[in-house]
């Protein structure tokens, strides 16, 4: 990895009330990403079922996302490099790391979410949701088109940043004004407490006898643990792995920090398109700043300025982008309803439909349907470029072929990163499994990839950067927590799959889980002395 250059860090905006547009960055994408497969398809399998009881788990994936979130920004203010080029900055290497990483990776090459676009584009065509049966094949063909087609805005938008950041800003007020429309005029107050209670009932599982008990309330009633239903489990933590962004995804969020030009992003440029950024250009190696009293007061109020961006903006967009697809499948779906996500959502929309009635019932079926297409296809964009850039920057900074290439020549890098991307997600849509085998597989391995890079994060930011800037306590006990948290959803998915019947698969991954634990132990215990954790 090249060393680091040097400059000075400018200060962030001063922050009022009035200058809430100051708020408008990295978290404003990251809330139109959070409104996606996991809140429009997976909600309902779950919230259909068993009510609004189990979006604690939600809660809790949203809190620690934001606590991570925070903390990789951290290093790209001090820096201006995404946190994935800090993670190989560190002991033992980029090339074991990058082994690492790409293993951990392949759920984001899974394009779960275009897989289930398919049925909104037939739906909004021929009027009626398909028959999988026998629309099958022109349902292969539309996941294909719809993944390509969302994929070509991102060769001619100029600052891709930018552009993404606007689609989303668009998604947002459409889709979240549609949907709290329509909640404020057939929801009832007992739904609306239905679903505000629910991020707060932790410890609610669903069981086998069908409905749900509290584990907390069970075990100190004396009745042990419930009998908890095997099934549900690996949809419910999938649930809580696409809540928010979820797995490597989120590291997103420190690309864009720098794209902002937040920090020291803004001295080491940005990634442009092939067709229309050829201005821009993005440094080889990342600046850092020293630390100096003039320098830490600026340091201060950039990390204020983005935890106040990732709560006030990030946050409360996700769980409104949770409680909004909720609150329809619990107003308008009989409970213990059961199906695929699709089903769900289809039977949703034709409940709706039929409540309301008439045209305007009508009108409700095709703007749902439209919903699902701005929830669907955007993210889908969002999805291949936080794929694409994470390996784009690594390269960029860790090849040494690369580094020789000149600083505007990263539009050509990222364009043939892009194109080899959607040629394997149409190979991937053409030959793995129905829209929710994949959510589940992605859901699995973004829990534990999530919980694997919040521990190496807190890693770098404990021997990276200066012991001035370094997180406080609350904030190492914080990201410990949530990478342990997303490491118990994870088992939680393979237990499900042991108890199901697929013991060679929970084998294997249970393996491969505990292997990259016992590398980051041998990590943290053999750090060099210089660069051992402090504190």
């Amino acid at each position: 990895m090249p060393p680091w250059e040097k400059g000075d860090l400018p200060d962030a905006p001063a922050w009022r009330w009035r200058d809430w547009t100051y708020l408008i960055g990295p978290g404003l994408l990251g809330a139109g990403a959070a409104i996606g497969g996991g809140e429009w398809l997976m909600g309902p399998v779950n919230t259909g079922r068993y009510g609004g009881a189990v979006l604690w788990v939600t809660t809790l994936s949203i809190i620690a996302q934001v606590v991570y979130n925070i903390e990789i920004s951290r290093y790209t203010l001090y820096t201006g490099e995404p946190i994935m080029n800090g993670k190989f900055r560190t002991f033992l290497g980029p090339m074991l790391w990058l082994g690492v990483y790409l293993l951990l990776d392949v759920g984001s090459f899974l394009p779960y979410q275009i897989a289930s676009a398919a049925t909104p584009v037939f739906a909004v065509i021929a009027g009626r949701m398909p028959d999988p049966a026998s629309d099958r094949a022109l349902l292969i063909f539309l996941m294909c088109a719809v993944f390509v087609i969302a994929a070509l805005p991102l060769a001619f938008a100029g600052k891709i940043y930018s552009f993404i950041k606007g689609v989303m800003a668009v998604k947002v007020v459409v889709v979240f004004g549609s949907l709290s429309l329509l909640a404020l005029l057939y929801s009832s107050a007992q739904t609306w407490m239905e679903i505000l209670t629910g991020f707060f009932r932790f410890g609610t599982v669903p069981v086998r006898s069908g409905g749900t008990e509290n584990l907390f309330a069970s075990i100190l009633s004396g009745r042990g643990l419930p009998d908890v239903d095997p099934g549900s489990v690996a949809a419910l933590a999938a649930f809580a792995a696409i809540a928010g962004i979820g797995g490597l995804k989120n590291t997103m969020i420190s690309s864009y920090t720098r794209d902002q030009g937040w920090g020291m992003g803004a001295q080491v440029g940005a990634i442009s398109s092939r067709f229309g950024g050829r201005d821009i250009q993005l440094s080889h190696a990342g600046r850092i700043f020293l630390v100096t009293a003039r320098a830490l007061p600026r340091w201060r109020r950039w990390m204020r300025h983005v935890a106040r961006e990732q709560i006030a903006v990030w946050m409360t967009g996700s769980l409104v982008g949770v409680a909004l697809p909720a609150m329809l499948s619990v107003r308008f779906l009989p409970r213990g309803e059961q199906g695929d996500p699709w089903k769900m959502a289809a039977l949703t929309a034709e409940s709706i439909q039929r409540e309301v009635g008439g045209a305007l019932g009508l009108a409700w079926w095709y703007l749902l349907m439209t919903c699902a297409l701005l929830v669907l296809v955007p993210n889908t964009i969002s999805d291949a470029d936080s794929t694409v850039r994470r390996w784009v920057d690594l390269a960029w900074s860790a090849s040494g072929r690369l580094r020789k290439w000149d600083p505007l020549r990263i539009n050509r890098f990222y364009f043939w990163a892009l194109v080899s991307f959607v040629a394997l997600g149409v190979a991937t849509l053409l030959f793995l499994p129905r829209p929710r085998g994949l959510v589940e597989i992605y859901g699995c391995i973004a829990n534990y990839a999530l919980g694997f890079s919040c521990l190496h994060v807190l890693a770098v930011n404990l021997t990276l950067l200066p012991g001035e800037l370094r997180p406080r306590w609350f904030s190492r006990i914080g990201l410990a927590l949530s990478g342990i948290y997303f490491f118990a959803l994870s088992a939680v998915t393979l237990a499900a799959e042991i108890r199901r019947g697929n013991e060679a698969l929970g084998a294997t991954a249970l393996a491969a889980m505990v292997a990259l634990l016992a590398l980051q132990a041998f990590y943290f215990c053999r750090c060099p002395a210089d660069r051992r954790p402090v504190g």
